[in-house]
């Protein structure tokens, strides 16, 4: 089994460009495996569908201080100190703008993005398109930790 860098990178590089530009906070990955189990690495998620010609799922998982910090730079309100509507928005939100970086990279799929979805406890279970194997890519900035986690098949090219 290899792993596509071609779709992969893009999501780094949107999440990279998200945090740098929308929160002023530099992250910095730790590595990159296969998933073990389908379960968020952090217990604050935003989750974004894809489909076209590539079908997945990208999870923008983070610890619940990276959530309320977000949040916090987002709506340039620092009294956000724990889990809130606010904090979960923010979180679909910074979700929302790493996906639309990345399918802006990656046009030649013809990629389509749904709107985000956010979840918020501990060991949410995932769920990845058939045939996918997931991966993650953990991370860390000066709030704590966050992840990627994505999985994508791409039915059309596999016969």
């Amino acid at each position: 089994m290899t792993i596509d860098i071609d779709y992969i990178n893009p999501v780094i590089a949107g999440l990279e460009e998200a945090f740098t530009t929308q929160l002023s906070c530099r992250i910095e990955r730790l590595g990159l495996g296969l998933m073990e189990n389908n379960q968020a690495l952090h217990p604050v998620s935003g989750i974004i569908g894809v489909s076209g010609k590539g079908v997945g799922t990208i999870v923008l998982s983070m610890s619940v201080s990276v959530a309320v910090k977000v949040a916090s730079n987002m709506l340039m309100d620092t009294d956000i100190n724990e889990i809130n509507d606010d904090v979960m928005d923010a979180v679909g939100e910074i979700t929302n703008i790493v996906c639309g970086c990345a399918k802006a990279k990656l046009s030649q799929y013809s990629l389509n993005i749904t709107l985000p979805n956010v979840l918020y406890g501990e060991n949410c279970r995932l769920h990845f398109p058939q045939n996918s194997h997931p991966i993650m890519i953990p991370f860390k900035c000066e709030w704590g930790q966050l992840a990627l986690q994505i999985g994508f098949t791409f039915p059309s090219v596999i016969k």
